[in-house]
């Protein structure tokens, strides 16, 4: 996109007829030759009429150059009309938050163009100092590098100062707030088979009238059955589940987004039905007996129809996640077991199938992993303790006797 800017500061001449006419050439946004036209009974009169059209010009090419804005105005703008239409909801704010969190209170009120690669170093060592995670720190990053190569693809900036701040490597940013770079695995919480039975024993308990104490307690055991993600299992239909042939078809998922006012975002949240994460997401989990019990169960407790959520709310929506994961930790917590997140129902069920030697390319389909090098780095414990397994097995075999 070129720049609007102008040619000439205006030409005034007389006409035939005695009166005069001026002309202003300027260059449009698309690179065109253009030109303004003016007309009075005195030269006086079309010269200042052409000397108003140019301080005007100037005045609203100023106010629209990017590179003499404030950051926070020029990236607000440009996040709401370039990225709330191509991205999803979610995304949009997530984008949103890093900006006003990581961005704005530290160079917000900064010249757009007089922001240097020393300014937007600070801005990531600042959080990395504060100890902040890398993920949050890679995030700011992201955006910073994504807006700036926008401003200068636009030819808004001569330079990209984004070119000048690479990312800091995981281990050296993890050593430099004195820390290691642990291992994705080493992240991984599962529930232990004691814990299992207490957590099950604990969704399962109910009132003397035989209602169970929590709602949609199946639905915990059904994730800890399929390994399905939370918002897999939220944004489930009852027609999604195929008993007949014990399949479960995963189509869709549930977030909870920022509730706005066009693009403005107001108070609260809400619940978004989307996408999966990755094609890979998109998949069918086959159904093991407690599973379909589990299924059953929850249509027992309510059911609104075959188009309804299975795990529906008393109106018969999709229930927040924010709740379902409040009632969670009630069980966790009731079952005297120590706390851990509701993706360790997702961990457990994978865990268990590689200690048991299931093939790792059928667990890495089965949890909807984009390839199975993720599964490997995730569950390196778990297939090691089944590769030892297999030996030991391999052991007994060949120590026996002919």
């Amino acid at each position: 996109m070129a720049e609007r800017k102008l040619l000439t500061t205006g030409n005034a001449f007389k006409r035939t007829d005695g009166r005069w006419n001026g002309v202003v050439w300027y260059m449009d946004e698309g690179g065109e030759r253009k030109r303004k036209s003016f007309s009075a009974a005195t030269k006086m009169e079309v010269t200042k009429r052409m000397r108003d059209y140019v301080s005007e010009f100037n005045a609203q090419q100023e106010e629209s150059d990017e590179a003499k804005k404030a950051l926070q105005d020029s990236m607000t703008h440009w996040l709401q009309a370039f990225k709330f239409s191509s991205v999803e909801r979610g995304t949009y704010d997530r984008l949103e938050c890093t900006a006003r969190n990581q961005i704005y209170p530290l160079i917000g009120k900064e010249v757009v163009g007089e922001i240097t690669a020393a300014d937007l170093k600070s801005v990531l060592n600042h959080w990395m100092e504060k100890g902040y995670a890398y993920n949050t720190v890679k995030k700011t990053h992201d955006l910073l590098g994504e807006y700036f190569r926008y401003l200068t693809e636009q030819e808004l900036l001569p330079k990209n100062p984004m070119n000048s701040v690479p990312m800091m490597k995981k281990a050296n940013f993890a050593a430099a707030q004195g820390e290691e770079d642990v291992p994705v695995n080493e992240q991984v919480t599962v529930f232990t088979p004691e814990e299992i039975e207490r957590f099950k024993a604990e969704c399962f308990r109910a009132w003397g009238t035989g209602k169970r104490l929590y709602q949609q307690s199946a639905a915990y055991i059904f994730m800890l059955n399929t390994g399905l993600r939370t918002g897999e299992m939220l944004g489930l239909l009852n027609s999604d589940v195929d008993l007949e042939n014990r399949v479960v078809h995963i189509r869709q998922g549930v977030k909870e987004i920022s509730r706005r006012e066009g693009m403005e975002a107001s108070s609260g949240r809400e619940v978004a039905v989307g996408k999966l994460r990755s094609a890979s997401s998109k998949r069918d989990v086959p159904l093991n007996d407690t599973a379909i019990a589990m299924v059953e169960e929850l249509r027992r407790e309510s059911y609104f129809g075959p188009n309804s959520p299975l795990v529906a709310d008393e109106n018969g929506s999709f229930t927040r996640p924010v709740n379902y994961r409040k009632r969670y930790y009630r069980i966790v917590e009731a079952a005297g077991i120590e706390r851990k997140g509701l993706h360790s129902l997702r961990h457990t069920n994978a865990s268990l199938l590689i200690a048991h030697s299931v093939d790792i390319k059928t667990v890495s389909k089965r949890l909807g992993h984009s390839n199975v090098q993720t599964t490997g780095v995730i569950y390196t414990h778990q297939i090691k303790s089944a590769d030892q397994m297999a030996s030991e097995q391999l052991d007994a075999i060949l120590s026996k006797k002919a």
